[in-house]
């Protein structure tokens, strides 16, 4: 049976316009995994709530990290996509969970090639069940509709797997100022019930689940111990909510507005939950976190980039799919 991978990631608007950011945005948060109210209530809420102003707003960030080529995310997804499709004898294709390339598409293009049996690798380090959990449901949808005959696998969330460990902590290591008082390590934060729900439907299904949150913390823990900094020197927080609904605690935005106050001045920021650099990486932390910190008092701010396209993390990828191919 013919072999092929498909790497997912979030997604991105196809441009800045207003238009395909709202078009963007109705796909992303119409998705049941996101947010997670009944179609009635979600249909209400995004199309009366958010979807009037929100894309206008979104548009300019947009606009603030756009390139000549595009989307960052895409762009650096791209990349990667060419490093390890250069080392691997199979189809390696690119699909983004929200907008395009589709994973209907990335399938179909797997599907031509003859390929009959696939890896689909989410590009989070976490699984929750709006970014891994999504992916999965939306790939076995298209697979039962579409592609009967090609059999799916996934790879699993890899938040504490030593080879993400290492060239997350190299990555980091490369980029940490010599003099910092505090390195913080923002994830991408979702709703408590996420993490209930979660943790309902593994005690449900008798199946091991680990929260986000403390998925987070214990990539924090490991890290930490790679680059060997003390616990007081390394701080975990969540970035990103949206609405009024409690969301995983500490919040980014609030510890960066307080940490000046105690007497916290010179800072490097890593994002862990992103592989590839994107709106909420360069925009929302590297400058308005950076704007936020400065303007409470601090003194210095490192942004440390998403792991992107580095020649270790393909390296890292190579190693995992040729694993899966040698084991078949």
């Amino acid at each position: 049976m013919s072999k092929g991978i498909l790497l997912v990631n979030l997604g991105s608007p196809d441009s800045t316009e207003v238009e395909d950011v709202r078009t963007y945005l109705r796909e992303f948060l119409m998705d049941p995994k996101v947010i997670d109210s009944p179609w009635l209530i979600r249909k209400f809420v995004v199309e009366l709530a958010i979807l009037p102003k929100r894309p206008i707003e979104s548009a300019k960030a947009y606009e603030k990290i756009w390139t000549q080529d595009g989307s960052p995310l895409i762009i650096y997804s791209k990349k990667l996509q060419t490093k390890v499709q250069h080392a691997i004898d199979v189809p390696v294709e690119l699909a983004m969970r929200y907008k395009n390339p589709s994973i209907e598409f990335g399938l179909q293009q797997l599907y031509n090639k003859g390929v009959r049996e696939v890896l689909v690798i989410p590009l989070y380090p976490q699984y929750t069940m709006s970014t891994t959990e999504t992916v999965a449901e939306k790939v076995v949808q298209l697979q039962k509709k579409k592609f009967k005959d090609m059999e799916v696998k996934f790879l699993k969330a890899f938040y504490n797997h030593p080879d993400y460990v290492k060239v997350l902590g190299d990555s980091i290591k490369e980029n940490l100022p010599v003099d910092f008082d505090q390195l913080l390590l923002s994830y991408h934060g979702i709703p408590e019930r996420h993490d209930r729900k979660a943790l309902a439907f593994g005690k449900r299904a008798k199946i091991p689940i680990v929260a986000y949150r403390e998925q987070c913390y214990e990539t924090t823990r490991l890290v930490s111990e790679y680059l060997q900094l003390p616990e007081d020197k390394v701080t975990t927080s969540f970035q990103s909510r949206l609405g009024r609904d409690p969301w995983i605690q500490p919040y980014t935005d609030v510890i960066l507005e307080n940490f000046p106050k105690e007497g916290v001045k010179k800072i490097a920021v890593c994002t862990p939950a992103f592989v590839a650099d994107c709106l909420e990486t360069l925009e929302e932390i590297s400058m308005e976190g950076r704007e936020d910190f400065l303007a409470a008092g601090g003194e210095e701010f490192t942004y440390i980039p998403c792991l992107n396209d580095r020649d270790d993390w393909a390296q890292v990828l190579i190693k995992w799919i040729n694993g899966w191919l040698s084991n078949r």
